[in-house]
């Protein structure tokens, strides 16, 4: 018989500033080294290993092996999802320097939550979507009142969005590769800078896998993702997005 769920192991795993940068810098799905999560989270060497190795015997990282080489990740969605929470709920830091203006900055025009697109650009992708009469459900906004079981930066449940067939028609005109599975074709998450629906599922992943292949978006050191002039022009002209 189990008891009484206890978040505390996993609560303390969080609480450690450098283990929460570390998790912060894979936040976005990617897998990354041990060298580039210890310049990321700013800590040193043997402090990065001591911190995976915690997360690792924790559950909330897993370790791949490409030769000699390891590459750590969230070991799941449901961690990116945690986190994702956790920020809307935890102070921001304060910004002392300009360097930290332009990546906060940057981190709220668009990034990646998980494997789909958020922020800024994220939220205007769903919008354009409604707006054209691609999906249909809902106008993609978020009234914390009225919502039955969603919240800030979460995976939302209490509205279901459907591709229409003018959707269809677009997600095939654009040659979208939308992955096969048993995850829902379409979800959205409220996102936690904007506090808005932001697109995600199956579908929302083939769209960033789609802007990332095309060099519309590219990849920063951190969570940011960088709206190319390629990709500015495509959100624009083929999307009708005020980027």
């Amino acid at each position: 018989m189990n008891g009484d769920v206890d978040f505390a192991p996993v609560a303390a795993l969080l609480g450690e500033p450098g283990r929460a940068r570390v998790l912060a810098a894979l936040a976005d799905g990617r897998a990354l080294p041990a060298s580039v999560l210890a310049a990321e989270a700013g800590l040193a060497a043997s402090t990065t290993s001591g911190h995976l190795s915690k997360l690792l015997d924790g559950g909330l990282l897993v370790v791949e092996r490409h030769g000699r080489h390891r590459y750590y990740r969230l070991a799941g969605p449901e961690v990116a999802v945690a986190l994702e929470a956790l920020a809307r709920l935890s102070p921001t830091r304060p910004v002392r320097s300009l360097r930290q203006g332009n990546r906060a900055h940057a981190l709220r025009a668009a990034r990646s939550c998980y494997d789909h697109l958020a922020g800024r650009l994220g939220v205007a992708l769903m919008r354009a979507l409604l707006e054209r009469g691609a999906l249909t459900g809902h106008d993609g906004s978020f009234d914390p009142t009225a919502a039955q079981a969603d919240r800030l930066s979460a995976p939302g449940w209490d509205v279901e969005y459907r591709l229409t067939e003018s959707g269809r028609q677009l997600v095939d005109g654009l040659g979208l590769v939308v992955p096969v599975g048993r995850r829902p074709l379409i979800r959205y998450c409220v996102d936690w800078s904007e506090q808005q629906h932001h697109l995600a599922g199956r579908l929302g992943a083939a769209f960033l896998d789609h802007a990332l292949a095309e060099d519309w978006v590219s990849r920063t050191p951190t969570r940011a993702l960088r709206l190319t002039e390629r990709g500015r022009e495509a959100f624009e002209g083929r999307l009708g997005l005020a980027v």
